[in-house]
């Protein structure tokens, strides 16, 4: 009963999906003709399902995509940013550091043939090249709202936020503890460098301070755990 339950909400979750999927696309492409949106949709999901993913999965699209929803006032075009949170981790095995570029790519191959003009496959593209950083421009809106939409899981309660935590780490299952312990102390401390993790007045307002307090909490975490002999441990690397 387990498996058909699961069988269940996994097929509403894709039809959840496929519906927010539509009414994107075809806003963008104005009216514009184009071929039947559908099979783009049912490609970006069985993308989302590779058994590699275990956080950038299709809970973790569909979470991007209610926090877009929650922050699509401060955006430039709303559905831009929808196409942008489609494609952001389209492509991604754990073990490259390409996986924003290829899915930048795909993204201004698929929506050319999809029907959308240059200029908005362009957007599409550049925001999803802009998650490498989480880091945009005070002028740029849209990618304010993508990467708030992004980052907003780091300001989960703390149980979810460890459930988070522990996803990551087995999605890097093959990577040594030592040498992912200092990788991931490594990316904690960049984002914590940031002036600002949120850049839309919500986000700032709703997500910033426990955001912050769960990125120190896990760096400590991770410093206890570190071998004090390694020269690339987090305990070295923040002192420095």
């Amino acid at each position: 009963m387990a498996d058909a339950h699961d069988a269940h909400d996994l097929h509403d979750l894709h039809d959840a999906l496929r519906d927010r999927w539509l009414p994107a696309l075809l806003s963008a492409r104005e009216g514009a003709p184009g071929p039947a949106p559908a099979p783009y949709a049912e490609n970006l999901i069985a993308r989302w399902s590779e058994p590699q993913r275990k956080y950038h999965t299709l809970d973790h699209l569909t979470a991007v995509l209610d926090r877009v929803d929650v922050l699509a006032e401060y955006a430039a075009d709303p559905d831009l940013v929808r196409l942008a949170a489609w494609f952001h981790d389209a492509v991604y095995h754990p073990e490259r550091s390409e996986n924003e570029e290829r899915s930048a790519r795909l993204a201004e191959r698929a929506l050319v043939e999809a029907g959308l003009g240059q200029e908005k496959v362009a957007e599409v593209a550049r925001l999803v090249r802009l998650t490498v950083t989480h880091d945009p421009a005070g002028g740029d809106p849209n990618g304010q709202v993508l990467c708030d939409a992004d980052l907003a899981v780091l300001a989960s309660p703390p149980d979810a936020y460890a459930a988070y935590a522990a996803a990551v780490r087995t999605e890097y299952g093959f990577v040594p503890d030592d040498a992912f312990r200092a990788g991931r102390a490594a990316v904690l401390r960049q984002l914590l460098e940031l002036p600002r993790l949120f850049r839309t007045p919500y986000g700032e307002r709703e997500w910033e301070r426990r955001a912050r307090e769960n990125l120190r909490a896990e760096l400590t975490e991770l410093a206890g755990l570190a071998d004090p002999t390694s020269p690339t441990s987090p305990t070295d690397l923040a002192a420095r």
